[in-house]
């Protein structure tokens, strides 16, 4: 499934392996679990004095707040609801050098990183440091001597290229793939554990389609792409250049390699097709009939290979795109396998080897693909890569400096606001029968609520870490975080785990766990203010609750039980009712093109769009009941439900780049944030009074135009 949350903050990675992901895009990862064990001799040795973790407020960058100096009073709310909330702001904003996109979400995950830095700076300097401290340490360490990674260049990776360059036959080939993936390096496909679709209290092993350098499918073969595909091409040769080859070698060796790519992009389905129909992730099969779908890979010996124990069924999704390597690797020439192998391995680890590499890996997937014009400084990177590699353990850290219980209190009260107010809104649908109802009222019921951090850390004893080697500590955590998540196949889900670090500054639905989280990060303006009014915090994380709520209706979350079981809770005629309004809101989103001209792709974003819609009307509802009959304070002169509206807005404003908006409409199931500004409230006759806006206004639709869901 794809990403479900508010928005997702993009970090520039090569786009590999799609995913299964219920919570997070990067699933199959690193979750949660326990405290960290302390070492066998503490009773004897005395403990190394404690890291006491401090935070300098007064370095940290700025939130995003709304400000009635904001307003650009030259624009029409009812006209254009965006340009009247954000436009000014949006004009004196820019995109710093470094980035592709700025607005709410940005600024929030600058002032995380900020903090991060400067945790990440005292673990590495703590003296004898353990537990996550060691880990967050370690890999701060590395990661910022320079110096050392240029001196070693290429040299971390040199043995698997020469195992590579061995490679003779197409035993061979798959020997290597199989030994790669149980170090944490998938080349083909994704592989791990998430909860079974009709057991969903039981992890079951799930294998996913995966291969491609470029973003999606599309990139492939769409004619308004080719110029992409050409500078892909040319990044492969550079990069294998790089690495010793000959220039036209390397030349010969990325057109083979984008040939090879391009046979498995036809193979494979859209991000789109998986977005919008999540059955196709759960396909179980035996192992004895899937290695009769692959005769030249064998998942019995794959499994073997993997330390996983021969499981009755697991699921291989998207059949074709695996029976297509099969038959590849019994008709692909032995070398192009090792072009694409060398390329990936060395691609795969550019981020973590020299500037020379690291260099050539941003000029192609952020320069040329997104459009950013600088590399973020070296800090950033390696705070990315330790929220990659050991988001929760820096996370363990970050809650004890930046999250206060008093911000998990009203949080807590808001969730239950918002509960109550969507059973009044399933309630009151006068599309839906009694029967579904009933059935809604049940999901509804039955909401996990997670805020903040987990309850119970994960436990990262195991992952060895050093100073010797940043590209070594990351394959170790890789290799770890893997190995972690393949011993929960078979085993019963632990509910307790979370898909999120706390420093991450998003929201997620899950619908597997039926269960709707909100990292610390995000509990900050413009989202959630402690000290704020009601219509602010309900125009902001009020409406984010109300969106993850509204997930688990939406056109692939609606298709989740209460217990999170993939199956039919519908009568056929609401099934139906519910698809002609969806598709409504479809056709709505689909109407919006950018100043470019790009039309939005209402049927790929829809799932964000239902719950944008349902988000937003049921916090306005929980907001109405909150305030009660108190008196509207008018504040600076703007009405109570003014303000509710435009703190929707003020999280919706972002500039992109012209490449990172056409790569996002490409990609994203979510719709580019000004028109999620937009699309929401112009369905909501609440909006229509707040602003005096008359029929006929394009923030106003009515009759068959306007789209009430949930």
């Amino acid at each position: 499934m794809p990403c479900p949350g508010p928005e997702l903050i993009v970090i520039a990675r090569k786009p590999q392996i799609l995913m299964l992901s219920v919570a997070v895009a990067a699933a199959l990862a690193a979750c949660a679990k326990k405290e960290e064990a302390a070492p066998a001799d503490a009773a004897t040795a005395p403990a190394p004095a404690a890291l006491e973790l401090k935070l300098d407020e007064s370095s940290l960058p700025g939130v995003n707040r709304f400000q009635l100096s904001d307003l650009d009073t030259t624009k029409d709310a009812c006209t254009d609801f965006s340009g009247y909330a954000n436009g000014k702001w949006l004009a004196a904003n820019a995109i710093p050098s470094d980035r592709t996109s700025w607005g709410a979400f940005e600024m929030l995950a600058e002032r995380s990183t900020a903090i991060q830095k400067q945790l990440a700076e005292q673990a590495a300097a703590h003296a004898n440091a353990t537990g996550v401290e060691k880990i967050v340490g370690d890999l701060w360490a590395t990661g910022m001597d320079e110096a050392k990674a240029n001196a070693q260049g290429i040299e971390p990776i040199v043995p698997a290229l020469k195992t590579i360059d061995g490679l003779q036959d197409k035993d061979a080939i798959v020997a290597y793939l199989n030994e790669s993936a149980a170090k944490g390096q998938a080349f083909l496909f994704g592989f791990g554990a998430e909860a079974d679709f009709q057991k969903p209290d039981t992890n079951m092993a799930y294998a996913f389609q995966g291969g491609l350098g470029l973003p999606d499918k599309n990139f492939y073969f769409d004619a308004d792409k080719k110029s992409i595909r050409d500078e892909y091409v040319k990044h492969i040769a550079k990069v294998l250049e790089l690495s010793g080859v000959a220039t036209a070698d390397a030349q010969k060796q990325a057109s083979d390699i984008m040939a090879f790519e391009t046979r498995l992009a036809k193979a494979s389905k859209s991000r789109e097709e998986m977005s919008r129909d999540v059955s196709i992730y759960y396909n179980p099969v035996t192992l004895a009939d899937a290695d009769k779908l692959t005769p030249n890979f064998s998942w019995t010996k794959f499994f073997e290979s993997q330390g996983v124990a021969p499981q009755e069924k697991f699921s291989l999704a998207v059949p074709a795109f695996h029976q297509e390597v099969s038959k590849m690797l019994g008709d692909t020439d032995v070398a192009a396998w090792r072009a694409y192998l060398r390329f990936h391995t060395i691609d795969g680890a550019a981020p973590y080897l020299s500037d020379a590499f690291a260099n050539e890996s941003f000029n192609f997937y952020n320069k040329t693909l997104r459009g950013q014009k600088e590399i973020q400084p070296r800090w950033k990177r390696v705070l990315g890569t330790i929220e990659e590699q050991s988001g929760e353990a820096l996370g363990q850290m970050y809650v004890k400096v930046a999250f206060t219980p008093e911000s998990k209190a009203k949080m807590e009260t808001l969730v239950a606001n918002l509960g109550t107010a969507l059973k009044a809104r399933i309630q009151n649908l006068a599309w839906m029968s009694d029967e579904t109802k009933a059935k809604a009222m049940e999901k509804q019921a039955a909401f996990t609520t997670k805020i903040g951090y987990p309850d119970k850390w994960r436990d990262w004893s195991g992952l060895a870490t050093g100073r010797d080697s940043y590209y070594g500590n990351v394959q170790a955590a890789a290799e770890f975080n893997y190995k972690w998540n393949l011993g929960k196949i078979g085993k019963p889900v632990d509910r307790t785990e979370w898909g999120m670090p706390p420093q991450m500054v998003n929201a997620y639905y899950n619908p597997l766990q039926n269960e709707i989280v909100f990292p610390a990060a995000i509990l900050q303006p413009p989202f959630f203010d402690p000290n704020a009014s009601d219509e602010m915090n309900y125009g902001g994380i009020g409406a984010v609750i109300g969106h993850e709520m509204t997930h688990g209706y939406d056109d692939q979350g609606s298709r989740f039980g209460a217990t999170g079981k993939f199956e039919n809770w519908w009568s056929d005629a609401d099934a139906k009712g519910f698809k002609a309004l969806t598709g409504k809101l479809v056709a709505q989103f689909n109407g919006y093109r950018t100043d470019a001209g790009q039309a939005i792709n209402g049927n790929h974003t829809l799932g964000e769009n239902i719950a944008d819609l349902g988000g937003l009307a049921t916090a306005y509802d929980a907001m109405k009941t909150a305030t009660g009959d108190t008196p509207d304070p008018k504040t600076d002169g703007l009405t109570r439900d003014q303000r509710f509206f435009l703190n929707w807005a003020t999280v919706w404003r972002r500039n992109f780049t012209p490449e990172e908006l056409k790569n996002r409409i490409a990609t994203d199931e979510h719709a580019p944030a000004q028109f999620r500004a937009i699309g929401a409230p112009s369905n909501l006759p609440a909006f229509a009074a707040a602003f005096s806006c008359k029929a006929g206004t394009p923030m106003v639709r009515t009759g068959d135009q306007q789209v009430v869901i949930w």
